[in-house]
């Protein structure tokens, strides 16, 4: 599900409703807080977008975002 395009990890999931994908987000952010690397996202209604890179290594994919992308696929499977 994740793409990499313009120099960032990208990727859309879809919930039920907002409730659940704003459930989802607080899920993320404790995740991205533990790891100290914080996402680009928005959320419209049912839609969470992410487009994750590593600011200090000059705007680039990284290990960083990589972990990231796992811990959010990993909490994204509780709401399938």
């Amino acid at each position: 599900m994740w793409e990499t395009r313009n120099n960032q990890l990208q990727a859309t999931f879809t919930f039920a409703n907002f409730t659940e994908a704003f459930a989802f987000m607080t899920e993320v952010a404790f995740a991205a807080e533990a790891q100290h690397h914080h996402p680009n996202w928005t959320n419209v209604y049912n839609k969470v977008s992410f487009a994750l890179n590593t600011h200090d290594a000059g705007n680039t994919v990284t290990d960083k975002d990589r972990a990231l992308a796992a811990a959010i696929d990993k909490i994204a499977k509780k709401y399938n």
